[in-house]
């Protein structure tokens, strides 16, 4: 089965429409045959995307440090324990052929940075999405469009970051079965 992982907010104080763009992409890659890999806690986004994959009989693997045991979400059917942030963003990302960077804080950012190196170094093979739900992103846009106009930056490099604007456009780059 085709695997994506999703970084997203850990927070209970975003603007709802973060969490229902969530859920509609988790409905949407998990009708079109999609297993999703999260960081399986209980709150936030992370939460959402959890309860809604088991709302609708999806796939769905969660991934947490130990030092967070307690705060997973005790629905989700499969958890992979690590020991350290840093090995959970890579057992995260194995095997998947895709990453989703939903809007989220300072976590997802370093996520996004990471996977986007990794991207640039040949050593990640999926794709990578940051869904610009109303400009969310715009600020590391900005940000990688500095890189590319100081030199810091290829803008082919620039480009191994695709920024949906729409839930509905997130789910155009994925195929169903």
């Amino acid at each position: 089965m085709r695997k994506v992982a999703v970084f997203c907010s850990a927070s209970n104080k975003i603007d709802p429409k973060y969490n229902e763009a969530a859920r509609e992409m988790t409905r949407g890659l998990h009708a079109k045959g999609y297993a999703l890999v999260s960081g399986g806690g209980a709150i936030g986004t992370m939460g959402a995307i959890t309860d809604e994959s088991i709302k609708c009989g999806g796939d769905h693997t969660a991934v947490l440090p130990r030092f967070m045991m307690g705060l997973e979400n005790k629905g989700v059917s499969r958890i992979i324990w690590t020991e350290t942030m840093s090995t959970r963003k890579e057992a995260m990302r194995e095997g998947t052929v895709a990453v989703i960077a939903l809007p989220g804080g300072i976590g997802t950012m370093d996520e996004l940075i990471e996977t986007h190196t990794l991207r640039k170094l040949h050593k990640y093979a999926g794709d990578l999405y940051a869904l610009n739900l109303d400009g969310f992103y715009n600020p590391f846009k900005a940000l990688l469009d500095h890189y590319v106009e100081t030199g810091m930056m290829e803008a082919h490099d620039r480009d191994l970051v695709k920024f949906p604007e729409t839930v509905e456009e997130l789910l155009s780059y994925f195929e169903g079965d």
